[in-house]
């Protein structure tokens, strides 16, 4: 499931520096020349110019193993490099799996260590958390390389938002996996039966959660227990958390109006006992995920929770484009995970065209994007065959307005969030979440969520800045 906490985002789940770095097999590009492999075919979007191209790289001392190819990846995402393995015999390759619950600084330490020793780089990765492309494009680690001049025509895939996390600085430093925008959801089944109509603002979805909650107690319009929370709310309404102005500076200030209407929201509800301070991943979520009725939440949600792990019978379970606040021109949303592909600046000749030839394949090839993968793909040229299987699947109550969600939603992923060296969401969860379950509003625990929110930015180095300018 490659938008699951498995799949871009397992940090979320865990405090900093949870969990020790295992890498089962050797790692790194090596630096003795091996006959290149002969017959390479170029993915999906390959110019042909791509070999040529290949010959840029970034660092002075960039190696070439003549063709072998060394990738890490995580367990979901281990299908995909089978995958690669059967459409690209030709490339030799070693898969290196990582466990899935990395901390953020355990990889970076790791990588700081491979630049000492200047060996070791992994020629690709499947970052387990997105926050790792903030340190893996640092100037002090400088691993993930820009690939825009390197896979220009394979980029004109992507749309601006659903690439939008590898665009940093004018440069293109990841390929994006799959999209995670949010929708929002709602069971059709119970909408019908209770004579309730979809909530296309934020403040009726308020005014009907309450409603619901009233007249079928122990119904819920949300859940506030999980990692994620900030960003199908913080993030939706524009909170200012993580407003990326460098790479040493940040915008956070949670006394902006669109911070603060989120915790009147929430709090309102709260109230009107409409949201859970249960997570969606936690262990009791299976009893409490089919009592949700509607909630703003990711694309991935209806194949990964309602159908695979809350078993929602097929046929009740819908999604319709994002809320709008009422104050604002247009509608936004927020992103629940979408893993990262990067790329090594340490590799050139046939190692880097090979390797450029993978990420090609595990970001766009359908044999892995619409064939193996829940999650709805980040590259475009292959987003409507997987909305087609899913349409055969026939799983949601209406599969066209479904679709027509995802693909409007994945335009709609409000702009200026960046991946940052800090956590929001496990933030919140350190923060937040113990104070919900005690029976407590949002406002209860706001100020320790923006003291540990500056303390930690502020911890990893950045300037923090009270306007975006």
């Amino acid at each position: 499931m490659s938008s699951s906490p498995r799949g871009g985002d397992w940090r979320r789940l865990l405090t900093l520096g949870s969990a020790a770095l295992i890498v089962v097999a050797g790692c790194g590009a090596s630096a003795t020349p091996a006959p290149a492999s002969a017959g390479a075919s170029q993915a999906p979007g390959a110019s042909s110019s791509a070999a040529a191209a290949a010959s840029a790289y970034t660092d002075p001392n960039a190696t070439d193993s003549g063709g072998k190819i060394t990738v890490w990846v995580d367990a979901p995402r281990g299908p995909a490099a089978d995958a690669f393995k059967k459409a690209h015999p030709e490339i030799p390759i070693d898969v290196n799996n990582i466990q899935g619950n990395v901390g953020s600084t355990d990889l970076q330490q790791q990588f700081v260590l491979f630049n000492q020793a200047k060996s070791g780089w992994p020629d690709a990765i499947f970052f387990p958390s997105n926050d790792d492309i903030a340190w893996a494009t640092s100037s002090k680690i400088n691993y993930a390389r820009d690939l825009t001049t390197l896979i220009p025509d394979f980029l004109k895939g992507y749309s601006a938002a659903a690439n939008g996390p590898c665009n940093i600085d004018n440069q293109v430093r990841c390929v994006r996996n799959d999209e995670a925008q949010d929708v929002f959801w709602y069971n059709a089944t119970l909408f019908k039966q209770w004579g309730y109509t979809p909530p296309t603002t934020w403040e009726d979805y308020q005014t009907l959660g309450i409603k619901i909650a009233t007249e079928h107690p122990g119904y819920i319009s949300g859940f506030l227990g999980d990692a994620y929370a900030p960003d199908r709310y913080l993030w939706a309404s524009g909170c200012p958390t993580n407003d990326r102005l460098s790479e040493t500076s940040v915008h956070i200030d949670l006394t902006d109006p669109n911070c603060t209407r989120v915790k009147s929201l929430i709090d309102a509800m709260i109230g009107g006992k409409a949201l859970s301070p249960v997570g969606i991943f936690d262990p009791n979520a299976a009893q409490v995920g089919p009592k949700l009725v509607m909630s703003p939440g990711a694309v991935w949600w209806g194949n990964y929770l309602f159908r695979d792990t809350w078993k929602i019978p097929a046929g009740q379970m819908t999604a319709t484009t994002p809320l709008k606040w009422s104050s604002d021109t247009q509608g936004y949303t927020g992103d629940e995970g979408g893993g990262l592909w990067g790329v090594s600046s340490h590799i050139k000749g046939t190692e880097l065209a090979n390797t450029l030839t993978f990420a090609k394949f595990v970001a766009g090839d359908p044999a892995w994007q619409v064939e193996l993968s829940t999650g709805m793909p980040a590259y475009g040229p292959v987003q409507q065959a997987w909305l087609d299987k899913q349409a055969s699947a026939a799983y949601f109550a209406d599969t066209a307005a479904s679709g027509a969600a995802f693909k409007a939603a994945g335009d709609m992923v409000r702009p200026n969030h960046y991946y940052m060296l800090y956590n929001t969401g496990s933030i919140w969860s350190k923060t937040v979440t113990p104070v919900l379950t005690a029976g407590q509003n949002l406002s209860a625990a706001w100020d320790a969520f923006n003291t540990e929110l500056l303390n930690e930015a502020q911890t990893f180095g950045y300037t923090v800045q009270k306007t975006g300018n």
